[in-house]
């Protein structure tokens, strides 16, 4: 699914580096805990997330994570954005819950993360 497509379906509005718009993405990973997301996110996983403030901008970039995008229609800070520009982050908000932005996904098809339990192996789904 391109960015431009994640964009439609949350009928999210862009912040900046659209023109990034036809990258694909291949999973998403939702938390407002970055250092669950530090856990678990990979650089082909887009990251959604309530948290505005230039901690999320800043582990998605550690991350090289190809897109951010903010729920709950909350603006990220002035210094998120500023930071989310310079390094070219494709970063949108929109209206819809965390909660309803994932299952908008999930249902039209995108992949979600494999996570690690707590004794650091794999999730399996035959368990």
């Amino acid at each position: 699914m391109t960015i431009r497509e994640v964009a439609e379906l949350l009928n999210a509005r862009w912040i900046c580096c659209e023109e990034e718009a036809d990258t694909e993405i291949l999973y998403a990973f939702a938390s407002d805990m970055m250092s669950d997301v530090l856990a678990h996110v990979s650089e082909d996983t887009m990251l959604l997330t309530g948290l505005i403030n230039s901690q999320s901008v800043r582990t998605a970039e550690m991350l090289d994570v190809p897109c951010l995008v903010f729920v709950r229609g909350k603006m990220p800070h002035q210094d998120a954005v500023a930071r989310a520009r310079q390094i070219g982050l494709p970063t949108l908000v929109t209206s819809c819950s965390l909660f309803e932005a994932c299952g908008r996904l999930y249902a039209a098809g995108m992949g979600v993360c494999k996570l690690a339990d707590y004794n650091g192996d794999a999730d399996d789904d035959d368990d």
